[in-house]
C-alpha cells in the first residue's frame, strides 16, 4: 500500500501542481497521480520533490 501527503505540503507552499512539476522536469499528470497515490515516484523523483516542499520523504510517500 502507498500513501501520499504530497498535496498537503504542495499547498503549504502555496505550489499548483504545474509549477512543481516545472520545479521537477516532469509532467503537472505526473504530480496528480502521484497526490492520488496512483504512480510509484523514482527516488530520484522523490528527493527532488522532497527539496522543493521541504519535506522529508518519509512524510510525503509512505509504504506500508
Amino acid at each position: 500500500m502507498f500513501t501520499c501527503h504530497l498535496k498537503k505540503y504542495r499547498l503549504s507552499k502555496g505550489l499548483t501542481q504545474e509549477q512543481l512539476a516545472d520545479m521537477v522536469g516532469v509532467r503537472r499528470e505526473t504530480i496528480m497521480r502521484l497526490e492520488k497515490a496512483q504512480y510509484n515516484p523514482s527516488l530520484k523523483l522523490a528527493i527532488d520533490i522532497s527539496r522543493a516542499v521541504e519535506a522529508p520523504i518519509e512524510e510525503l510517500f509512505q509504504f506500508d
